[in-house]
């Protein structure tokens, strides 16, 4: 018990602060980058870690996802601590994630790949496509972000896909009229969305 305990939990949180800390230095160090309070990293990606390697430990995840989740955990948190502050998806964070997160697919197999890549485009595509006939409903952050989630929700299934900017954008309008504001970030429920149904899929 106690093994598990250390595997699942202390180790993930202790490792995933050390990446955290890493992030938050890179996004704050990069051209364009956006500083990130100290703890905002460090703690959501530990506690994200900790959370996906506990369910590793007792049979919820597989165990091919895993690389795939700590992978979307690390642009969750990134994304909502740069979106929640600066009101920006910078390309230090974005642009990355596609190719690491199509090569957190490798483990699932070619056909997760191949699902990965289009998923990228796909999703890609929408959310440029709604940028285009809704000026100002996303950014280019916004387009960038999709196209990297699109592959690991692809790999998950299309349903994933269809479903996730489905749910983020109702829970988009519903923090909207709750503040009485037109203009939200999409990144945190896009990447909040994401993350609890690839954890779920997994």
């Amino acid at each position: 018990m106690w093994v598990d305990v250390v595997l699942g939990v202390l180790v993930p949180l202790a490792v995933g602060a050390v990446v955290g800390a890493g992030v938050r230095r890179g996004l704050a160090g990069a051209r364009r980058g956006v500083p990130v309070g100290r703890g905002w990293c460090e703690v959501g990606v530990g506690s994200a870690w900790a959370a996906v390697l506990t369910a590793a430990v007792l049979g919820l995840v597989g165990p091919a996802w895993v690389p795939v989740l700590l992978v979307v955990s690390v642009v969750a948190v990134a994304g909502c601590a740069t979106d929640l502050t600066a009101g920006r998806l910078p390309d230090v964070l974005t642009l990355p994630a596609v190719p690491v997160g199509w090569a957190a697919l490798v483990p699932l197999g070619g056909r997760a790949v191949l699902a990965g890549l289009a998923g990228t485009l796909v999703l890609g595509a929408l959310h440029t496509l709604v940028g285009l006939l809704v000026p100002g409903a996303v950014g280019g952050g916004d387009v960038k972000l999709a196209a990297a989630l699109g592959a690991p929700l692809a790999a998950a299934g299309w349903w994933a896909v269809a479903a996730v900017p489905v749910a983020a954008a109702v829970l988009l309008a519903g923090a909207a009229a709750v503040r009485g504001r037109r203009a939200l970030p999409l990144g945190p429920p896009l990447l909040g969305v994401s993350w609890i149904v690839l954890l779920a899929a997994g």
